[in-house]
């Protein structure tokens, strides 16, 4: 929201603007901001008076506005604080059920991913590694990235297992082979060179749950 909101401008205007462009029968911008739980007396602010959170609520209702039938959310909670990002989440949820919207919720905050998502998908490189229902996904059998990026996760008690160092950057993570498993040289699982010569398989549960791995899904 600090780059897409114009300073010079009110948050009036620009939920009004995302309207006018959506060709609504109202250019009134007040319906939208009940909608995202801020006072019609924000119709005058601009974004400077507004904080962090506000101008997130602003920026959704902005995106709501033409009723979309899908909103792409890249990493809608960063930078807000944990009380913010809680309150954003629920209003996220609200108005799906309120607006019948599907989002394409976009993080690495695997906490949020667990509470918003119905369906995840896990990319490392550019492909997707393992995707499936939420409840599914996280559970066992796990990718090998997938397991690293929950072991990375941060816990409350601090005892849990201290996980094996894998970087984040994609850079230099190449298989051998354009066929190869992307995660190859980082995998602490590799299985010898078929994993950097040969597309892995996809291994599909009945649940629907997939895994792109050369490791069987029992190992796993």
């Amino acid at each position: 929201p600090d780059a897409t909101l114009n300073p010079r401008h009110s948050v009036g205007y620009a939920i009004a603007r995302a309207l006018r462009r959506a060709g609504g029968e109202t250019r009134d911008a007040s319906p939208m901001l009940r909608a995202v739980r801020l006072p019609r007396t924000f119709l005058n602010r601009k974004p400077s008076q507004l904080s962090g959170g506000q101008k997130q609520r602003v920026a959704i209702a902005r995106a709501l506005a033409g009723r979309p039938a899908l909103v792409i959310a890249d990493e809608p909670l960063s930078a807000l604080d944990a009380s913010v990002q809680a309150a954003i989440m629920e209003l996220l949820l609200e108005l799906q059920a309120e607006f019948g919207t599907a989002y394409l919720f976009i993080s690495h905050d695997l906490a949020a991913v667990r509470y918003l998502a119905d369906q995840v998908a896990v990319m490392y490189g550019g492909r997707i590694v393992e995707s499936g229902a939420a409840n599914e996904l996280f559970a066992p059998p796990f990718h090998p990235y997938t397991k690293a990026l929950l072991d990375a996760a941060p816990t409350i008690d601090g005892k849990a297992p201290r996980p094996r160092a894998i970087s984040a950057s994609v850079n230099t993570a190449k298989p051998a082979s354009a066929m190869g498993c992307v995660f190859a040289q980082r995998c602490p699982r590799k299985v010898g060179p078929v994993c950097d010569n040969f597309t892995p398989p996809e291994q599909i549960a009945a649940s629907g749950h997939r895994i792109a791995c050369h490791i069987p899904r029992a190992e796993l």
